[in-house]
């Protein structure tokens, strides 16, 4: 039994993360229809500029609020110099474009930092506490508590301020809201430095636990994905549920299910998109198409 609960709270915990990338995706496409595929290649590079800014010398917390600030300051000019010039277009031209950029982004990491492995700094202790024979790491419950607290902000911030509502209202409608004086072009560009910023948090968290290199966050992002299909991508509060269920699911998977093990746990949200787009494709909080006769 304390095997079982161990696995479940360590599940939580990279289930977290999971939670937090699948917060940026669902950012972008309640704000734009936009399903982002360079959202895992923007939240590696801005780990990257902490790890190279810690490497210059930067103490670690105040290189992390410097490549959180970046990141959501790039967020904001990849909607404006490469998101809006095809806004409206055919989606295939937009999935294209954030394709494009996920190529691009890989390269040029490669290119500025190489594509050799590297470790990156721990921000949350490494300690752990032993509760009723249980194993808690402070690492977990640190992540754990920045999930939430960052899922508190954003609650905050789309429900009692103007910005949050004008941003709510330039997803729902964008013409409505340009006739009541709200400018949708500013808002979705703030929309997608908040993306980015919240994909950087998810790096920067992550990284510790595994080898900063350019394709560090590839399998992050599957795992994020089936997060927010399981969700819904409209709903944040579904993309936190989601990635916990995912955390644990795969954790749960690796240590019980002997053919998965360690390294086929890929396995795991795979079946569980393909399981969610055959029985409920708005997952489990997303809102129903409404389609008029």
């Amino acid at each position: 039994m304390e095997r079982f609960v161990q696995l479940v709270i360590d599940g939580i915990a990279i289930g977290s993360i999971y939670g937090a990338l699948a917060l940026a995706l669902v950012l972008i496409f309640r704000s734009t229809g936009l399903v982002n595929f360079a959202q895992g290649e923007m939240a590696m590079f801005s780990t990257f500029i902490a790890w190279g800014l810690v490497e210059a010398g930067l103490p670690l917390g105040l290189a992390l609020l410097s490549a959180l600030a970046l990141s959501f300051l790039g967020g904001m000019a990849i909607e404006r110099v490469l998101i809006r010039p095809v806004e409206g277009e055919d989606p295939l031209t937009i999935l294209i474009v954030t394709l494009g950029l996920f190529i691009l982004i890989n390269s040029g990491a490669g290119w500025i930092w190489g594509f050799e492995n590297r470790g990156f700094p721990r921000a949350l202790p490494d300690d752990s506490a032993d509760i009723a024979g249980i194993n808690v790491s402070y690492e977990s419950l640190g992540i754990v508590a920045i999930l939430l607290g960052v899922s508190g902000l954003l609650f905050l911030l789309f429900n009692r301020t103007k910005l949050g509502l004008a941003m709510r209202a330039a997803a729902a409608n964008p013409a409505s809201a340009r006739l009541v004086g709200i400018n949708v072009g500013r808002t979705l560009m703030i929309g997608w430095g908040l993306a980015a910023l919240l994909g950087a948090l998810a790096g920067v968290l992550v990284a510790p636990q595994l080898f900063l290199d350019v394709n560090f966050m590839g399998g992050v992002l599957v795992y994020s994905f089936a997060a927010a299909t399981l969700g819904g991508f409209d709903s944040p509060k579904g993309a936190i549920i989601g990635g916990w269920i995912i955390g644990v699911a795969e954790t749960l998977a690796g240590d019980y299910i002997g053919f998965i093990g360690s390294d086929l746990t890929i396995l795991v949200p795979l079946a569980i998109i393909f399981s969610v787009l055959l029985v409920r494709p708005n997952g489990l909080f997303g809102s129903p198409e409404v389609v008029r006769a």
